[in-house]
């Protein structure tokens, strides 16, 4: 019997998608027994799913991620650094500036001398904006001394999984897939930047005399360039979702339980969750365009999963995503590292959770996939991601070794 054949597709969502992946996927391979991460047939990454997918084609676990980008105690050089990724863009900036004389010149005479309007010379003048405020070359860097750690490499022919990271050629609008043939030359770490490259933020990334952004500017997931190889199952994670604000989620019901409970008993509820939203636009602009930007994604996720279930239906593929009704996550800033240990430990539960609730339909398409849900795992409701706040290190240690040794034990099961 063949061995069955597990891909990994990874959708954007800046800072704040990478930190929702990395708790996702530790809460998966600790649960899932045989699910190895570092072992999957093949990764497809988009934007911020890119640098997660990348670094487990090199072999980094999910735990290591969370030791490198979420809690900083990895040595380096995986040790993540988040001014990496807050360093202005002076260079384009310098060279829009030095437009700047002669687009005025040329305003000057098309109103002075030819008679033309205003607007069309305060329009001639938006060459001078920089197209992104921040510089992703220190970022691209720091990948490229990760990568050329024994073991890993920058270079996608020799990987031993297969991993491709989506961009969009910024002159034709085409989604360009590195790592595939004929794309495979480029640099692991550079087409992590290209991938991720989100207009306004970041200046498009010269690869080959063309120019790349964001590869979400085309699709969310692009996980046709996967399946298309004939998968037994493709695990896809989605960190942006549009909010529900009429619901509870199934957390702040509990939480809300959980309070009422403690209210009757007299004792301390803990750390209550983000109140809902009731009407999203009282939170003003900024909610307006979260709920709109994650509405057109995910529009197009869910158009996309329903194709690929009509032209692939061999494969099982399931998606791991926010609850809709999520305030907390939806709340947080898109582009925030500073509460990426909160978030990463929600994300885990949230995970954790959600396997709970659907385990009698995930099960049957895990097991069909070789691999097994562990409900006994999930049933230790004081697993943590992150040490708990106020935690000894000794505890901490503790908890993390039983950690380690459930995914230990999960492998060795399915093995």
């Amino acid at each position: 019997m063949s061995q069955p054949r597990i891909g990994l597709a990874l959708a954007g969502g800046g800072p704040l998608g990478a930190i929702y992946e990395v708790g996702a996927l530790c809460a998966l391979e600790e649960a899932v027994s045989g699910l190895d991460f570092t072992a999957c047939d093949g990764y497809i990454g988009v934007s911020a799913g890119g640098f997660i997918a990348a670094s487990l084609a090199n072999g980094m676990t999910p735990r290591q991620l969370c030791a490198a980008f979420i809690e900083n105690t990895a040595e380096p050089p995986d040790r993540f650094d988040p001014a990496e990724l807050l360093q202005p863009a002076w260079g384009e900036f310098g060279r829009r500036l030095r437009l700047l004389p002669g687009l005025l010149a040329d305003a000057a005479r098309e109103v002075l001398l030819e008679g033309r309007s205003v607007l069309g010379a305060v329009e001639r003048l938006g060459r001078v904006l920089p197209t992104g405020l921040l510089a992703s070359e220190r970022f691209g860097e720091a990948l490229s001394r990760v990568f050329a750690e024994p073991g890993r490499s920058n270079d996608f022919r020799q990987l031993r999984r297969r991993l491709v990271l989506v961009a969009t050629d910024l002159d034709s609008g085409e989604a360009i897939p590195f790592g595939a043939e004929g794309w495979d030359h480029v640099p692991i770490s550079q087409a992590v930047q290209a991938s991720a490259a989100l207009p306004g933020l970041f200046p498009p990334v010269e690869i080959d005399g063309r120019h790349y952004v964001d590869g979400a500017l085309k699709k969310t997931l692009h996980a046709s360039v996967l399946l298309d190889r004939g998968l037994d199952l493709l695990i896809c994670l989605n960190p942006l979702v549009p909010y529900e604000s009429d619901r509870l989620s199934n957390r702040e019901a509990r939480s809300r339980r959980a309070r009422q409970l403690a209210k009757k008993i007299g004792r301390p509820a803990g750390r209550a969750l983000q109140p809902r939203i009731p009407r999203l636009v009282d939170g003003g602009l900024p909610l307006v365009l979260s709920q709109t930007f994650r509405s057109l994604i995910h529009s197009r996720l869910a158009l996309g999963l329903k194709g690929y279930e009509r032209t692939h239906p061999q494969t099982d593929i399931l998606l791991f995503e926010p609850d809709p009704r999520d305030a907390e996550f939806f709340l947080a800033n898109t582009f925030s590292y500073s509460q990426r240990r909160e978030l990463a430990e929600h994300a885990y539960q949230a995970t954790r959770d959600l396997l709970r609730e659907r385990a009698a339909l995930l099960k049957p398409q895990f097991e069909r996939a070789g691999l097994t849900l562990r409900e006994d795992v999930l049933a230790d409701r004081e697993a943590r991601l992150l040490a708990a706040p106020g935690e000894t290190p000794m505890a901490q240690a503790l908890r993390s070794l039983r950690g380690s040794l459930a995914v230990l034990e999960a492998r060795h099961t399915a093995g």
